[in-house]
């Protein structure tokens, strides 16, 4: 039987997780493809500072207006070199799980973005925004991605219910089949429309 994870303390665990990976990025790898489409890895980066930006946010009952397909680099990577931009990002990551941490954090209504939402659904869509982009970046650079047990078990149970919604509003790809035996970590990737044996 694997530990529990508390919630706030799965989205700590995330946030780690991806940052141990945007510091091992370097310069020469920001063009190379991810396993998300039409991302690179300079794109990735900057969609991963976006979404700290939003989990910020969102944890505080704070709106973001940010359309998605837009160019501007989140405002805390703006006039960095492109070169600076994965070292930065942890930082943030860190303050988003901060701000995750306070237990207020998770009652009530809150906005993802602009749009109410329960805060006990938008906090599990964070944990999953920053373990399966950090499992994107690790893929796109080579690293190792090794994740816990317990953070695994958390992501599936979050993105198990809202697998469907995303793959309805574009957020995840059409489900890849994995073995009813992998690893909970592995089952939440097929469910969010990643190929567990992906690489560039």
């Amino acid at each position: 039987m694997t530990e529990t994870l508390r919630p706030p303390a799965a989205v700590r665990a995330a946030a780690g997780l991806a940052s141990t990976v945007l510091t091992a990025v370097r310069p020469e790898q920001l063009t190379a493809p991810t396993p998300c489409r039409d991302l690179d890895v300079r794109a990735l980066i900057d969609h991963l500072a976006w979404a700290a930006v939003l989990s910020q946010r969102s944890a505080t009952g704070m709106p973001l207006e940010h359309e998605a397909n837009s160019l501007t680099p989140a405002p805390f990577l703006d006039g960095r070199p492109v070169e600076a931009w994965a070292a930065a990002v942890p930082e943030e990551l860190d303050t988003a799980a901060d701000a995750w941490a306070d237990p207020a954090a998770w009652k009530g209504d809150t906005l993802m973005g602009t749009a109410p939402m329960p805060a006990e659904v938008v906090g599990p869509l964070m944990l999953a925004e920053f373990v399966l982009h950090g499992w994107d970046l690790a893929r796109a650079i080579g690293a190792d991605y090794d994740v816990p047990a317990p953070l695994g078990d958390a992501l599936l149970a979050a993105v198990t219910p809202l697998a469907q919604l995303g793959r309805d509003g574009g957020w995840y790809g059409p489900e890849v089949p994995v073995p009813a035996t992998s690893t909970a970590f592995d089952r939440a990737l097929g469910l969010t429309g990643r190929d567990p044996g992906w690489t560039a």
